[in-house]
């Protein structure tokens, strides 16, 4: 987005804010870095156009690992720091994430197994490993994960990793920021900025209306978009990310085991299969230039065929396109330029900051480009270590040892207790809530950790939920997600606030936004009740 010239600027009365840092996107690197400065006391206010993650950042494989095909591409020092992270993102979030053990079958036509044992081996001690075992050669032809593959691999290798539910990781991310005091807009688009010498203005209208707000900081966190939001005309400025689409597919449970695999293409590409939501397996990703409309971004039939090719040359039993039920695609923006002859699989996953410090007396701006879900933490506190030196604030970096909301289980600080006693206090948790079905607890357990109390704190019976307004959805939780998590249809919540529907019946979101029109009349009517009400 160009800047729009100040003459252009709506002149009416709006409603004015002021701010040290104004963060325009609402992914995981937008959420973690009004967190981080938040939680160092600066003002800060994040916009986002549509939903809390609800583009690239609910679209990814849902992995915390270090990457370890980037360890072929000699990235040793991004692979370690995604390691490092890996083991404190478990760790402050156990209830969203847990550790994940793969298996990687060995192709013979591939890479010699000697190469497969010593990048693994690698991996193992690139970082401190303080919960997840040490990789290890497999006999397939023994081990349960060998069983749904075809006869021909004997041989495997087995490491771990972890696994998180990357939507509510963003809405967690969101979630701590405003409870440290930032203020969150979502489906807010920021429609014009202007640049002054200690401020910026910006113009943010939503459905609720238009307000404007004054920044002393403006970050650039729109993903793909970055660096459409403001150019000065120099060209100096001037963002452009190498936009890449990954796509997945969903199919029903192709194995009963809890490991996910790893497979080897010959075109050098990985692709993950992994149990997903207890009755189904997600497969991907998919490394496609992308140049399209970045609001329509969907898996295309080429991509669904190579990933059932890819798969059919493991499984013994195949899988065909008319076998999924359901698929997301979004597009990474990469800090790797295109057009150098790099093969997408083979560019960079690091994040890369571009800092504009404002020379010249101008309002600082901050363009955040490329970066893993991994990653998020140390990508904000970064950005964030700039941005308060630039606004002399000397707070310091404090998320390294902070959980996320719902991840205190055993008390305010991270640690291997929580990943490794995890099922421990879930199941405290199905003794506490008796009276619900303990799939169900669990299922909350899993999303909300120790937040689990507020959502059921005026439950004392089943009935106590509400209606069953979609199967596994009832009226509490709904009303939850809509006034702590800004859910506001049926879309934020079986797909992005839950996975509800993948369980759920083809009219559930149509069910679940009937449901929140209701809601909202009544709510409606109910203030204006309120109002009318002699005093």
């Amino acid at each position: 987005m160009a800047e729009r010239p100040a003459e252009q600027m709506p002149e009416a009365a709006l409603e004015s804010v002021d701010c040290d840092v104004l963060v325009v996107g609402g992914g995981i690197n937008g959420a973690g870095i009004a967190r981080d400065a938040a939680g160092r006391g600066l003002r800060v206010v994040l916009c986002e156009k549509d939903d809390l993650a609800s583009h690239t950042s609910s679209a990814s494989s849902k992995l915390v690992h270090g990457g370890l095909r980037y360890l072929e591409q000699y990235q040793f020092a991004l692979v370690r720091k995604a390691l490092v992270e890996r083991e404190r993102l478990l760790q402050a979030a156990p209830h969203i994430s847990r550790p994940l053990g793969f298996i990687m079958p060995h192709d013979r036509g591939q890479r010699p197994a000697w190469l497969i044992r010593a990048g693994l081996l690698l991996y193992d001690g690139l970082a401190r490993r303080a919960f997840l075992p040490a990789s290890r050669a497999v006999d397939l032809r023994r081990h349960a994960a060998g069983k749904p593959l075809k006869a021909q691999f004997v041989r495997g290798f087995e490491y771990a990793d972890g696994w998180v539910d990357d939507a509510r990781l963003v809405t967690l991310a969101a979630l701590d920021a405003r409870e440290k005091g930032a203020t969150i807009f979502t489906r807010t688009a920021c429609t014009a900025v202007e640049r002054h010498a200690l401020h910026w203005s910006a113009l943010l209208v939503g459905a609720a209306g238009a307000r404007r707000v004054n920044t002393r900081c403006l970050v650039d966190a729109t993903g793909p978009w970055a660096g459409r939001l403001y150019q000065d005309g120099s060209g100096d400025n001037k963002v452009a990310p190498r936009l890449v689409k990954g796509s997945h597919i969903v199919v029903p449970r192709l194995f009963e085991h809890p490991h996910g695999y790893i497979f080897q293409h010959p075109d050098g590409r990985i692709v993950f299969a992994l149990p997903y939501e207890g009755a189904f397996t997600l497969i991907g990703t998919t490394d496609v230039e992308f140049a399209g409309n970045l609001d329509e971004v969907a898996i295309s039939a080429a991509e669904t065929a190579y990933l059932c090719e890819l798969i059919n040359h493991y499984f013994a039993a195949p899988v065909s396109p008319a076998d999924v039920v359901w698929s997301f695609a979004g597009v990474r923006p990469l800090a790797a330029a295109a057009g150098a002859g790099q093969a997408a699989q083979a560019a960079s996953r690091d994040f890369q900051l571009n800092w504009d410090a404002g020379a010249g007396r101008r309002a600082p701006l901050m363009t955040v480009v490329g970066g893993k879900i991994t990653t998020f933490r140390t990508l904000a506190e970064h950005a964030v270590d700039s941005i308060a030196a630039a606004l002399g604030n000397g707070h310091g970096a404090w998320t390294a040892n902070a959980c996320l909301p719902g991840g205190d289980l055993f008390g305010p600080a991270p640690g291997r207790r929580a990943v490794l006693e995890y099922d421990c206090w879930a199941a405290a948790m199905v003794q506490r809530y008796s009276f619900l079905s303990p799939a169900l607890v669990r299922r909350y357990a899993r999303a909300y950790g120790t937040r689990i109390t507020r959502l059921l704190e005026n439950c004392r019976t089943g009935a106590d939920l509400g209606p069953q307004i979609v199967p596994g959805l009832f009226a509490a939780e709904a009303d939850y997600l809509v006034r702590h998590e800004w859910a506001a249809s049926g879309a934020d919540i079986l797909w992005r606030r839950t996975k509800l529907g993948l369980h759920a019946g083809a009219d559930a979101e149509a069910l679940v936004d009937a449901w929140l029109a209701a809601r909202s009349a009544e709510t409606s009517a109910a203030s204006a009740s309120r109002i009318a009400a002699p005093a």
